[in-house]
C-alpha cells in the first residue's frame, strides 16, 4: 500500500518487508541461489512455485516446504526456453492460486563444454546458453510478466551477471579449471538490457522490474579459485547464497514500492574497484 503521507510514524516498516501470501514464481528455484530465494520467500510468508528443469527435484522440495510452512507450495518441471512450458506454468499457477504477484528468474544453463575457449566455442553450446539464459527470460517475462501488467501489479526480478556490468578479470581463473565464457556474458548482458527496457515499458502498469547481480557465490569451489577470488575482492572472501536472498525479499516486497529499473549488486565491492 502506497500511503500518501510525510509522517513516518504512520508506516509499519517491518510489515512492508513481509510477503503476506504473495504468489511468487521462481525459475531455477532448485539452483544454489534459487533455493535460498525459495526459503527466504517462505520465511516472509510468501507462497512459492519452484519451476526447474526435469530431474531437479522441484516437486519434492516444494512438498518439504509445504509441510514446513503449513501452506501449499508447488514444484513444476519446465524448460524456460519452451513457450508451451511457460504458458503451462502460468496456467497451473493461476488455477491453483488465482493470482501471480512476483517472478524471479534465476535459471541458467551450463553446457558440458561451457568453459571452452572463445575460439573453440561451438554454435550448439552458444545457442544452448543463449536459449536458456536470454530467451528463457524473454518468455517468462512476456508470459508471466504480461499477465501481471494486465492485472496492474507485480514485481519481476531478473538475474544478469557481474559480467553484464564489467569485463571478467581473467586472472581470477588462473590455475583453475574454471573460466568465464563469452556466451554467458552476452546472454546475461541481454538479460540486463531486457530488464531495463521492461522497467519503463511496464511502469505505467504497476509492474516493477529490477535486477539482482550476485558475484562469487561459494559452491565448494576449487581451493585455488577461492584464494584468487579472496585476493581480488574488497571484502576478501566469496559470498554465500543466503547473503543474496535478502535482496530478493526487498525487491519483491512493498519496502521497494518506489524501486524499478534498478540493479542491486551483491558483489562484495567487486565492481567498486
Amino acid at each position: 500500500m502506497n500511503l500518501k503521507t510525510t509522517d513516518p510514524d504512520k508506516i509499519n516498516f517491518r510489515e512492508k518487508f513481509e510477503l503476506k501470501e504473495k504468489v511468487i514464481i521462481i525459475t531455477g528455484g532448485m539452483g544454489l541461489i534459487g533455493r535460498a530465494f525459495s526459503e527466504a520467500c517462505c520465511q516472509y510468508d510468501g507462497i512459492i512455485i519452484i519451476a526447474n528443469r526435469e530431474g531437479a527435484g522441484s516437486k519434492d522440495h516444494a512438498s518439504e516446504l509445504s509441510k514446513k510452512y503449513g501452506k501449499e507450495m508447488t514444484g513444476i518441471t519446465i524448460d524456460v526456453a519452451n513457450r508451451e512450458d511457460v504458458e503451462n506454468l502460468k496456467k497451473i499457477t493461476l488455477e491453483k492460486y488465482g493470482r501471480i504477484d512476483g517472478l524471479i528468474n534465476c535459471h541458467q544453463n551450463k553446457t558440458a563444454k561451457f568453459f571452452a575457449k572463445f575460439e573453440d566455442y561451438t554454435d550448439k553450446d552458444w545457442d544452448a546458453v543463449v536459449e536458456t539464459n536470454l530467451k528463457g527470460t524473454f518468455l517468462t517475462c512476456q508470459i508471466i510478466g504480461g499477465y501481471m501488467a494486465e492485472k496492474g501489479n507485480g514485481s519481476i526480478i531478473n538475474l544478469p551477471s557481474t559480467y553484464s556490468v564489467v569485463a571478467p578479470n581473467h586472472n581470477l581463473y588462473r590455475g583453475t579449471s574454471l573460466g568465464s565464457p563469452a556466451a554467458y556474458s552476452a546472454s546475461k548482458g541481454g538479460v540486463m538490457a531486457l530488464s531495463q527496457y521492461l522497467s519503463t515499458y511496464w511502469a505505467k502498469n504497476g509492474v516493477r522490474v529490477n535486477q539482482i547481480t550476485p558475484h562469487g557465490v561459494w559452491n565448494n569451489h576449487e581451493e585455488r579459485f577461492e584464494k584468487n577470488f579472496s585476493e581480488m575482492s574488497p571484502l576478501m572472501r566469496m559470498s554465500y547464497n543466503h547473503e543474496v536472498a535478502g535482496a530478493a525479499v526487498f525487491l519483491l516486497s512493498d519496502a521497494s514500492s518506489y524501486v524499478t529499473g534498478h540493479n542491486l549488486v551483491v558483489d562484495g565491492g567487486w565492481t567498486a574497484w
